[in-house]
């Protein structure tokens, strides 16, 4: 904690200098806690901050305090902290410690360059400030914002910063005759791209990434335009959401005001692993009491006590028709709410799904006048801000599966992926496909042509959390080589094909979209969504229920390029026990 250390700062304005401490001093044999947290336990003062941090704030009781008196050491019973929010005990800890093991060593605080951002490893928007030095992001921390994160962040958020400076795409390619990929100059990928996307015409195609952001994909909607397609998809996972109406794809309770809820139904969403932070709330409310809980899909180790109602969509019919004992205990709450996932949303029945859970909101009272407790755990920071722009399918257009379905059968031409990876790349034909995006992926391995694009640390850009908060993120670092801001891309592509965008700075694009989109002038505020008919009702298949997240520590490009993720896989996830409350 050298640089920034409360302690030391004390010592040196106010101190002696020398100790008056004359006793023998007393040592204590360093801890394993896993490939996050470095431990230097002789400075331990007993504070127990961290062991009531995994307790009450985490949920994972695998930290506590043995023996008595001067034996006393803080202890995990020598295995790593099985916790996705074990990080901020490193904030938490006053005397260092606990520190962070990938940053010891690594840089003295003085050296580095902090720039206020917004993460996007989940669609929480949390807070966060980026640290970098030689153009290299060195750690991440959180940023207090009580409405969103408080003064949290997942250790993905933390620790994967990692992975932004390997695998890196730092110049555009083009793959040859040979089948493989080689370099080339903007002029050429540029004048290809334009080419190929002119000749394919409406027979073109666009799917939208995870974490792209507004700026680009306002652009690239744009693009499609100019070119006379209208199948343009920002739902990657092709989750059954409804553009027309906001409140059928945002989490309309807000964040913050899960402390207000006393009954919460959970379908088909793991939320300790789909946003960590937003999970720390609900347990938050737990422990008040009063809270009860129900979940509909597989069994899951969450951080709170819970009713398993059952696996599939035939509980969830039950629910909605009336004859499941739950749906009185959520008629007869006062503010009950609605946790759905989009593992439920992006199945065959999604739009069934979703017909379900608006009947079951509309039949409880769950949206009254000052409460809306219907709410979609979405998982990508790019999905709700897509969704506000309109970047979907409009009349004529297709989404992402019959796109996808489109590629594999050869109706569609020319691909254009802005960052996505997160789907099934050998299905896609012979489709020319263009990847625009910043790490050596799925969707570059695929690719026929890369542009380099600047992961989020790399520009100032617009994000919007599930909520529909609309927030900045500033530029910490510059993108890698020849790599460029993704809407400069996008710009300097409809300039090659002959009808360039109506701007050419990013001021002028945000004025654009704020003119279009007069929402996006309210910034870190949030607008009530109004309620409206949404979901196409029929049958929901029996089915269990799954979360999309399979393995917390590595869902997107960043995170499995990091080396210290792949650590957390190693050790966290292959010893993986029960740890929640309902473990």
């Amino acid at each position: 904690q050298g640089g920034e250390c409360d302690l030391q700062d004390q010592a040196m304005g106010f101190g002696h200098a020398g100790s008056r401490f004359n006793e023998n001093k007393r040592a204590v044999e360093e801890k394993y806690m896993g490939p996050l947290i470095k431990t230097i336990m002789t400075r331990c003062i007993h504070c127990t901050r961290c062991v009531r941090f995994s307790s009450e704030v985490a949920g994972v009781e695998n930290m506590g305090l043995i023996n008595r008196g001067e034996n006393a050491e803080i202890t995990t019973l020598e295995n790593a902290v099985a916790s996705e929010l074990s990080g901020n005990v490193i904030d938490l800890c006053p005397v260092g410690a606990l520190t962070s093991k990938p940053y010891a060593f690594v840089a003295r605080p003085w050296e580095l360059t902090k720039t206020e951002s917004v993460d996007v490893m989940d669609a929480v928007g949390s807070n966060i400030r980026v640290d970098a030095r030689d153009n290299e992001v060195l750690r991440i921390l959180p940023r207090l914002h009580e409405d969103v994160n408080e003064e949290w962040i997942s250790d993905k958020t933390r620790f994967a910063c990692d992975g932004l400076s390997r695998q890196r795409l730092d110049q555009p390619y083009v793959r040859g005759k040979d089948g493989k990929l080689a370099p080339a100059s903007w002029g050429e990928v540029l004048s290809l791209a334009a080419d190929k996307l002119k000749s394919a015409g409406s027979n073109a195609a666009a799917i939208v990434g995870d974490q792209a952001c507004v700026e680009s994909m306002f652009a690239l909607k744009d693009l499609m335009k100019t070119i006379g397609s209208q199948n343009l998809d920002c739902r990657q996972d092709g989750s059954a959401l409804d553009p027309a109406v906001a409140a059928s794809y945002r989490f309309n309770t807000t964040i913050a005001r899960i402390e207000e809820s006393d009954v919460c139904l959970i379908i088909g969403s793991d939320p300790r692993s789909e946003a960590p932070v937003l999970n720390a709330r609900l347990r938050k409310r737990y422990l008040k009491g009063g809270f009860k809980v129900g979940l509909v899909g597989n069994r899951r180790d969450l951080t709170y006590r819970y009713d398993y109602l059952g696996a599939g969509g035939d509980t969830l019919s039950q629910i909605a028709d009336g004859s499941h004992p739950f749906k009185e205990i959520l008629q007869n709450a006062e503010r009950p709410m609605l946790i759905l996932g989009v593992g439920a949303l992006s199945r065959q029945d999604g739009q069934a799904v979703l017909a379900a859970a608006h009947k079951i909101a509309n039949d409880t009272g769950m949206v009254q006048e000052g409460w809306n407790g219907f709410n979609v755990l979405q998982t990508a920071a790019s999905r709700v801000g897509g969704m506000m722009i309109g970047c979907v399918p409009s009349e004529g257009g297709i989404g992402t599966k019959e796109i996808l379905a489109g590629a594999k059968n050869g109706e569609i031409e020319v691909l254009y992926l802005l960052g996505a990876d997160e789907f099934n790349m050998d299905n896609l034909g012979n489709t020319f496909v263009i990847y625009q995006g910043h790490h050596g992926d799925a969707g570059a391995h695929r690719a026929n042509l890369i542009l380099p694009g600047a992961a989020y640390t790399e520009k100032n850009a617009i994000y919007v959390n599930m909520e529909g908060r609309v927030q900045l993120a500033e530029r910490a670092t510059f993108p890698p080589g020849q790599a460029r801001d993704d809407w400069a891309i996008i710009r300097a592509l409809s300039a090659e094909i002959g009808d360039p965008l109506a701007y050419d700075t990013q001021e002028a694009l945000r004025e654009k979209i704020q003119s279009a989109h007069p929402e996006f002038l309210a910034i870190d505020t949030i607008e009530t969504a109004k309620w409206g008919d949404f979901g196409i009702t029929g049958n929901t298949a029996p089915t269990p229920f799954e979360s999309p997240i399979a393995n917390f520590y590595m869902t997107d490009p960043i995170s499995r390029a990091s080396e210290t993720m792949a650590k957390c896989v190693e050790e966290i996830l292959g010893n993986r026990e029960a740890t929640g409350t309902n473990g």
